[in-house]
């Protein structure tokens, strides 16, 4: 496994994969690498000849009120897992030199990015949405491989990529939890002991709403009465919001219709810790 810090022999090792026919997969991260980062690492070296891995605290998609002095790091860990879960390459640029003196272009993006995760963190997605275009630029894959637990950002991305015409095809891979069900996320080790066991109502309160969908409610303000309800029911926890959207257009649904995908999403608060999780909902076969 090498380890790359420039951008220019970022781009040279892929221009060189490119050259030889070899098929590369590039998986993106903030390091910390869980379970989940690592499902998509052995993914990607199940699918292609070469895999890398980018491990960059991107400043761009925190507000000034967020995390990002203190977001986990622990790169020679990460290094360790990222090997051992097949990586070729592990990608750790600077921010200096992703976001150079005077930088002042930015993907923004109407509609997808400004409702739910985008209307709590309004520079949310333009950030993401940048610093991805500026890695594929930089990796130059034939694969990008996301995790379902960022569900607005996969479809946020999946619009950036077709939109802005960009050759890469994104596979989107499941959400990896915990053994009680909560969604493996760098932040968990944010969580007091009280607010970890609370906190698999997230998912206790997804699935409920799915298998109400499965015995045929599809009438969506009974739902989120419900999820408000069983997710309300943890003291201390804050709601931010409970979505039930369509799954290309992210607009809020009255009934869902079940000859299209829809997502139901939720984010709340468990002390100064934000959580989000989801569950897709596939269109129903004939």
């Amino acid at each position: 496994m090498k380890s790359v810090s420039s951008l220019m022999e970022m781009q040279a090792l892929a221009d060189q994969s490119r050259g030889s026919h070899r098929k590369i997969g590039f998986v993106p991260t903030m390091g910390s690498l869980h379970e989940g980062h690592l499902s998509l690492i052995r993914t990607a070296r199940e699918q292609c000849d070469d895999v890398i891995t980018s491990i960059f605290v991107n400043p761009a998609q925190f507000a000034p009120d967020e995390d990002y002095e203190k977001y986990p790091r622990d790169i020679q860990k990460d290094t360790v897992l990222a090997v051992d879960a097949g990586s070729d390459y592990l990608f750790i640029p600077a921010a200096a030199d992703i976001y150079p003196p005077g930088f002042s272009t930015f993907v923004t993006m109407d509609g997808i990015s400004a409702v739910w995760e985008g209307a709590i963190r309004p520079t949310h997605f333009r950030g993401v949405a940048t610093v991805v275009l500026k890695l594929l630029q930089l990796t130059k894959p034939h694969m990008l491989y996301l995790g379902q637990k960022d569900v607005q950002q996969c479809v946020v991305l999946r619009r950036m990529v077709k939109e802005l015409n960009v050759d890469v095809e994104i596979f989107v891979c499941p959400t990896i939890r915990e053994s009680d069900g909560l969604a493996m996320s760098s932040r968990n080790v944010y969580l007091s002991l009280e607010d970890r066991k609370k906190a698999p109502i997230l998912f206790q309160t997804l699935k409920s709403a799915r298998e109400r969908i499965d015995a045929g409610i599809h009438e969506c303000a009974s739902l989120r009465r419900e999820m408000e309800s069983l997710l309300g029911s943890a003291a201390g926890v804050h709601i931010d919001y409970i979505a039930i959207i369509d799954g290309e257009t992210l607009q809020p649904l009255d009934v869902i219709d079940r000859s299209r995908q829809t997502i139901i999403a939720l984010a709340a608060r468990f002390g100064t810790t934000r959580l989000i999780d989801n569950v897709i909902i596939e269109p129903a076969l004939p």
